[in-house]
């Protein structure tokens, strides 16, 4: 009997395009200029800018919306291709919220809000910020207290929220918010999704001094008095919390790219100093001490986006795929923190020192490593819905 396969591991001629471009344009951008911005902390706008003007934020919306129409598996090459261009994090952060939450406007908005607000999404007309974390709520979103009191016409925005990037230069914010007392039996309702313009007027934001990304500000943000109109209301009053919901998997599969990228970038600086660095008149890339673990990384980074590439499809195909987005992050982020410490320990003391770039790449990788969800709390979430384990918390 012959069986047909379906299985396919290339890239489709279209994708290896979309890389190929993204690779030109990375080119542009050398270490020196990403060294620059995490000294300065100044925002790459240059680099913000050159992947806008091309359309590219818009990748994964709709074309009649100014975008590309492809999907996630589409935008997940992108920002692995940004990730390991040696811009880390700060490459792929600077443009990260511009391509993944603008789907909750897709899919749940009205069409005069798709119309008013994504053709510039697409073309990097304004930045944005999503404010859905707080410091008492933590993973736990059915706990936010941040209140947006319907007055009328619009809404009065009061509360905190905490870890919101860019939130120094977005011009706006997606924003989930309570707008109806917590209820034990329903906890994830009362909470609705907004986009609308930062009036900074209202809002304060105090910058978190961080480890790394210092290029691409994050920020707690506090809420005093903001309005909101009603027509900024994205689907319906108390559903917000599922419209997140189903931008979360997209988000997950992007950090999971983004993970793989660096921790490519790093594995191939490892390499490229093993097979040059010559000690004891033979190169260090000869030790078998430094090739196995090297070879170990690059296992997993292959595993990683094979998990990746398998939850993009998933999502992209309209099947449920949150046990594999959260696999796909997980393994990533496991699987780029590895790469980067192991491509330190291979440089040995150069490796500590900033010209190698690969200490800068090890205080990045933590982002996808720590958030948006914990590595434990992946593991939680699958021992539920994979292995049918009662739910831990």
């Amino acid at each position: 009997m012959k069986v047909q396969a379906r299985m396919e591991f290339s890239l489709s001629d279209d994708q290896q395009a979309i890389s190929d471009a993204l690779q030109g344009i990375v080119a542009k951008f050398p270490d020196e200029y990403w060294r620059d911005a995490d000294r300065s902390g100044q925002f790459p706008e240059a680099f913000f800018n050159a992947v806008a003007v091309d359309g590219w934020l818009g990748i994964a919306l709709p074309e009649r919306y100014g975008g590309s129409g492809l999907g996630v598996t589409e935008a997940a090459l992108m920002m692995m291709t940004i990730a390991a261009s040696g811009g880390g994090m700060t490459a792929a952060s600077c443009i990260h919220m511009n391509i993944f939450g603008p789907k909750s406007i897709e899919c749940f908005g009205s069409e005069e809000q798709k119309q008013r607000w994504l053709p510039d999404i697409t073309k990097g007309k304004y930045k944005m910020c999503f404010a859905v974390t707080e410091p008492d709520a933590g993973l736990d979103t059915t706990r936010i207290s941040c209140r947006a009191e319907r007055r009328g016409n619009h809404y009065v925005v009061n509360g905190q929220k905490v870890w919101t990037s860019t939130a120094q230069i977005a011009r706006k914010v997606m924003l989930l918010a309570r707008t109806s007392p917590r209820d034990d039996a329903r906890p994830i309702g009362g909470l609705s999704l907004f986009c609308a313009d930062l009036d900074r007027s209202k809002v304060a934001i105090r910058e978190i001094d961080k480890m790394g990304r210092k290029a691409v500000d994050t920020n707690e943000v506090y809420f005093e008095g903001m309005e909101i109109p009603v027509e900024n209301r994205i689907g319906e009053e108390g559903q917000g919390f599922r419209y997140v919901l189903h931008s979360l998997n997209f988000e997950r599969i992007l950090l999971a790219a983004e993970a793989i990228g660096i921790g490519r970038d790093a594995l191939d600086r490892a390499a490229r100093y093993a097979r040059d660095r010559i000690v004891f008149q033979r190169p260090i890339g000869q030790n078998q001490a430094i090739q196995h673990p090297l070879a170990k990384i690059w296992m997993e980074l292959e595993a990683a986006y094979l998990s990746m590439m398998k939850a993009a499809w998933l999502y992209d195909t309209g099947q449920s795929c949150g046990v594999e987005a959260n696999t796909a992050k997980y393994l990533a982020a496991e699987a780029g923190f590895n790469a980067c410490k192991q491509s330190m320990a291979t440089h040995g003391g150069m490796g500590y020192a900033g010209e190698f770039h690969v200490e800068r790449l090890m205080r990045e990788v933590m982002i996808p490593y720590l958030a948006p969800v914990s590595q434990e709390m992946v593991l939680n979430f699958v021992a539920e819905k994979a292995l049918e384990m009662p739910k831990s918390y």
